[in-house]
């Protein structure tokens, strides 16, 4: 690890840690109001902004067996381009012959840029609790960060958008596993709460706006950023639903369906969270 990423790590360890603490004395008061004190604590010092800093380091450093780096990925609005691409995905490229979401387009340009494989990409692609990220979730933060106040515009032009979009809708409203749970089961009534977190509705505007608009995220409580796969693969594993797999086309499908609900609303990640 070069000094830069030690330095980061060091920092975030620090944030884990005073969270930890924080957390601890918060237990003799309302757990909600702490939370949100905390959050206010370091609104003005988010530690997603340093792993913003190593994945802008990643995207450019030349990586892989091509020895090559991302700079000539095209996220969706042209080689190189990152400024405003992430507001605007997932979406179809004609390229790979697929929608894809960030995380997927990732794998896809250091796997064609750089030589790399996807199997050793994709091996571990979230970080563990306290952990500093993998090369993945920088990349994420980074990439993310370059679309903060800028409209959601995920696109439904292309047929295959479309139908991403009908097959994520799908998604959200199957019900399955031992508890007979869908995402819709947590996400299309108004203020419901499991435990201490909100459950927003995703099918109305605001709620879906705000709720997209803030993936990726650090973790407070994991001390960790945590990405919009993450996000999916976790409500997956707590519908006890089978596990969702990293960059699938369901994966994709459930996020289509998630942005297109969310446009018209303000990118705002990497945010922060409990």
């Amino acid at each position: 690890m070069d000094r830069k990423r030690m330095a980061a790590a060091c920092a975030l360890a620090g944030f884990a840690l005073a969270g930890a603490k924080f957390a601890a004395a918060a237990t003799e008061r309302d757990t909600a109001q702490g939370i949100a004190q905390y959050r206010e604590m370091l609104a003005d010092g988010n530690p997603a902004e340093l792993i913003e800093m190593t994945g802008e380091d990643l995207w450019k450093e030349s990586r892989g067996p091509k020895n090559a780096s991302l700079e000539k990925c095209d996220l969706g609005q042209g080689a190189g381009v990152v400024k405003g691409a992430y507001a605007q995905l997932p979406r179809y490229f004609e390229d790979a012959g697929r929608v894809m979401d960030l995380e997927s387009r990732l794998v896809y340009c250091m796997v064609q840029l750089q030589g790399m494989e996807a199997a050793d990409v994709t091996k571990k692609p979230f970080s563990g609790d306290g952990q500093y990220s993998t090369d993945i979730e920088a990349l994420v933060a980074y990439v993310a960060g370059m679309s903060r106040g800028m409209k959601i515009a995920v696109p439904q032009t292309h047929p295959k958008e479309q139908a991403a979009y009908a097959r994520g809708r799908d998604i959200f409203y199957y019900r399955g596993g031992p508890y007979d749970f869908s995402c819709a089961s947590c996400h299309t009534g108004d203020n419901k709460r499991i435990r201490l977190q909100d459950l927003p509705n995703l099918t109305k505007q605001e709620p879906a706006r705000a709720a997209f608009a803030s993936w990726p995220a650090y973790r407070v409580s994991q001390g960790a950023l945590r990405s919009m796969q993450w996000r999916l693969q976790d409500c997956f594993r707590q519908q006890r639903m089978p596990l969702l797999k990293y960059g699938s086309d369901a994966s994709v499908d459930l996020t289509v369906f998630l942005g297109v609900n969310a446009n018209g609303g303000q990118m705002m990640a990497p945010a922060i969270k409990r």
